[in-house]
Order: C-alpha cells, then structure tokens, then sequence
C-alpha cells in the first residue's frame, strides 16, 4: 500500500472525511460554533456583525448568521456522505440485479438496458434534473427527498446494468466456468467460487468512482438551487415559503451564491469541501484500480 501513493492519499482523505462525519458534530469547539451569534463585540465600543470574514476566532469565516462555517461544514458532512451513499447503492443494486438478469439469457433486460444507458448518456443527469425536479407537484411532494434520490440514482442505473452484463459474459467465456459446469457446481456455487471473486475487484472500483461522480452531480444541483433536502412550509401569514432542512453541502453551496460578491468566503468552503468528496473518491478509486490490475498482473 506504501507504494500505491494514489491509494494511501486516498485512505487517509477518507479517514479524514469519516472522522469528521461521525466524530467532529461531538467537538465541543464545533458544537459552540454551531449556535452563531450574528453581532460580535471584539473591544468595547466597537461592534461586528455577521457574516464574519476569517479570523482567529472563524478559521474559515462565518455565514450570515455568525455561525462558524468550520462548524456548519462538519455538522453537515454526515447528511451529504449519507446523499451520495443512498444515491450510490441505490444505484448498483438495481444496475446489479438488472445486468445480470440481462446477461443469462433476458433479451429483454438486455435492449432495455442499452435503451436505457443510450437516452441518459446522451441527455446528462443536470438536465433531467432541471426539467423533473421543478415541477410543481415534486417541489410540493411530501416525500420529495426519496423521489429524488431515487430518480438521480435511477437515471444511470442503465449505464452500470450494461458494464455488469458485460462483464459476465466476459467471465462466461472462461474456462474455469465450463469446468465449474461439467463438476456439476450449480448456480450459486458459481456465482460464489467464480462470477463473484471477479466481478468484485472492478465493482469495488467503479462504486468509488461513481460516488465522486455523485458528489459532483449533487454539487451542480446546489450551484442550480435545486435541493434534496427541503419541504414545503405554510407561514401563518397566508404565505407559504420552501426550507432546507439540512446543512449538506450542495445546499450550503446553493444559498451562498448571492454571497459570491460581498462574503466570497461562505461559497467557497462549501465549494471547497464538495471537491475534496470528489478528490476523495476519485483518487481512492483509481488507488484501488491500480492496486487490484498489480494483484491481477
């Protein structure tokens, strides 16, 4: 592992980002900073009010209202690990299940899957995304944040159905299966002893990768406004207003643009933490890439 740098980087950019989710909301300097404060005191006679820019006391600033954005970003990490997480599972049990039902014998499944992965390969996730997710009746949806994570989930589901086909059928053609055939091993014996041992370095692989990919898809609908996490709330004005409910990054990220020309400093550490997900994953993945292909070679 020494040697794989790609793999080592990517371990430790993942521990970080673990530790961070589960233990960092428990630091008492996070749990303080989460309350804000939006008028500030430094001397007498002298008053600041939020947001604050970096300093001693915000290391990375505060939002508008005067909570430290160090403290905002860690509470938040775990809701937008747990996004990506869904979305990504989601995702590769359906495309699973599918592209092997295709690869023995589903016609099908098969041209469904080709159909499938054909129309979103050529109408990308953002724009489904920015027809389907402003409609009236999902932005008023009780159960809006399934529906979209579903959705997001399902609209590549077509992509990795066709990789997993592909790669059965690649390991049907190998001789150990027609000799795991003629010793009389039936199916799960197979799938256990053969099909699963060498489909899991590459499923391994192409999970992280899409948990990056999902981390940027999820990080354009922030930069569009367009959330997983809000719901529809009736003022007792007569009004009625949508709220986010959550401190997930691509949230962060999309109510901070209009603080892009006076406070650049809310933006970019929403920003900046949404690429270190993507780094995370991408270097992680081609980290476990090399080191399975060097266990393969």
């Amino acid at each position: 592992m020494l040697h794989n740098k790609y793999l080592l980087t990517g371990s430790i950019m993942l521990f970080i980002l673990v530790f961070l989710t589960f233990i960092g909301p428990f630091v008492p300097y996070v749990k303080e900073g989460i309350e804000g404060a939006r008028v500030h005191f430094p001397e007498p006679g002298v008053i600041e009010t939020a947001p604050f820019p970096p300093s001693a006391d915000f290391p990375t600033g505060s939002d508008r209202e005067g909570r430290n954005l160090l403290s905002v970003l860690v509470v938040g990490a775990k809701d937008t690990l747990m996004i990506i997480i869904f979305i990504t599972v989601i995702r590769y049990f359906f495309g699973i299940l599918l592209g092997m039902i295709a690869s023995f014998k589903g016609r099908f499944i098969s041209n469904l899957l080709y159909v499938w992965d054909q129309t979103f390969s050529s109408l990308p996730v953002i724009f489904f995304a920015v027809l389907f997710f402003n409609l009236p009746l999902l932005l008023f949806m009780e159960n809006r944040f399934w529906v979209v994570i579903f959705s997001i989930a399902l609209v590549e589901v077509g992509r990795v159905g066709v990789l997993m086909k592909d790669q059965i059928l690649q390991i049907k053609n190998k001789p150990f299966i027609d000799a795991g055939v003629t010793i009389g091993m039936k199916p799960i014996g197979l799938s256990a002893n053969y099909y699963l041992p060498n489909l899991l370095p590459s499923l391994v692989v192409n999970f992280c990768f899409d948990m990056g990919r999902v981390a940027l898809i999820i990080g354009q609908l922030g930069i569009l406004s367009i959330f997983v996490t809000q719901e529809f709330v009736q003022l007792a004005s007569g009004y009625s207003e949508i709220r986010n409910t959550s401190f997930n990054w691509p949230t962060l990220l999309g109510e901070a643009r209009k603080d892009i020309y006076t406070a650049l400093w809310i933006p970019m550490n929403a920003a900046v933490a949404i690429m270190y997900l993507i780094f995370t994953f991408n270097i992680l993945g081609e980290g476990l890439r090399r080191y399975f292909n060097k266990l393969t070679a």
